[in-house]
C-alpha cells in the first residue's frame, strides 16, 4: 500500500478516536438524551442529579439559573422526613444559602402534566400553595406516590412538581437522611425532622 494511504488512513483513525472519545465525555455531562445534570457537593459527599427540562421545563430552568448563580452554594440540606416504620424511605430538603435573593415564584408543573413521578431518587420543588415555589427543593430517598399529582382542584390534589431525578449518589441520600434530627423549628409539622446540624451545600455546579 502507497504510503500516502498509509498516513491518511492513520489520521482518519485518529480523528475518529478523538471524536468517540468526545462524545463519551459528552454522555457522561448531559446524559444519554442531552439532560443537563448538576453535581451537588456536599459535605456528606456528592449528589448527581440529571433534570428533565423537556418534560418540566420552568421548573428545571428555575432550577439551573440558581445553580449558575451560585445561589446554592453555601446553603445546606436542613430536613430530614423519614417515614414511620421504614428504614431508609423518606425524604430531604435543600435550600440555598441564607439571605440570597430569591427570584419571582414559578409556575405549578404538576405530574399530572409532566407525567414524572415521585420515585426513589426524583428531585422535586418544596411549595407552599401551587405556584409558590422558588428555590427549595428535596429529594425522594424512596417512592412517595402520595406526593403526585391527583385529579382534583385542591392545593393537597395539585402535589409536587417533580423535575429530576438522582444518577449517582444515592448513598449520599441515604446518609444524611439517618442524620440527627432534634433541631429547633416553629413549625409544629417539622418537629423531628429539622437536621442538627444541617448538611452543608458546599457548591453545586453543572457537569
Amino acid at each position: 500500500m502507497p504510503m500516502n494511504q498509509i498516513v491518511r488512513r492513520a489520521v482518519i483513525g485518529a480523528a475518529l478516536a478523538v471524536l468517540a472519545s468526545t462524545s463519551g465525555l459528552v454522555t457522561s455531562a448531559w446524559g444519554a438524551a442531552g439532560k443537563p445534570r448538576v453535581a451537588i457537593e456536599t459535605d456528606k459527599g456528592t449528589i448527581v442529579v440529571e433534570l428533565e427540562d423537556k418534560k418540566a421545563p420552568i421548573t428545571a430552568a428555575n432550577f439551573l439559573s440558581y445553580v449558575d448563580r451560585h445561589r446554592f452554594d453555601g446553603g445546606q440540606f436542613f430536613r430530614a422526613n423519614r417515614a414511620k416504620g421504614a428504614p431508609g424511605a423518606g425524604s430531604i430538603q435543600g435550600q440555598p444559602k441564607p439571605y440570597s435573593r430569591r427570584a419571582p415564584p414559578i409556575a405549578h408543573e404538576s405530574t399530572l402534566k409532566t407525567g414524572l413521578k415521585h420515585t426513589a431518587g426524583a428531585i422535586s420543588m418544596g411549595r407552599d400553595a401551587p405556584g409558590s415555589a422558588t428555590a427549595d427543593f428535596f429529594i425522594c430517598a424512596s417512592a412517595q406516590p402520595y406526593l403526585d399529582a391527583k385529579p382534583g382542584k385542591s392545593d393537597a390534589a395539585q402535589g409536587y412538581a417533580v423535575f429530576g431525578k438522582v444518577v449517582q449518589g444515592m448513598d449520599v441520600v441515604k446518609k444524611i437522611l439517618a442524620g440527627r434530627t432534634d433541631g429547633a423549628t416553629d413549625v409544629p409539622s417539622m418537629k423531628g425532622q429539622i437536621l442538627n446540624p444541617p448538611v452543608k451545600i458546599i457548591s453545586m455546579k453543572r457537569l
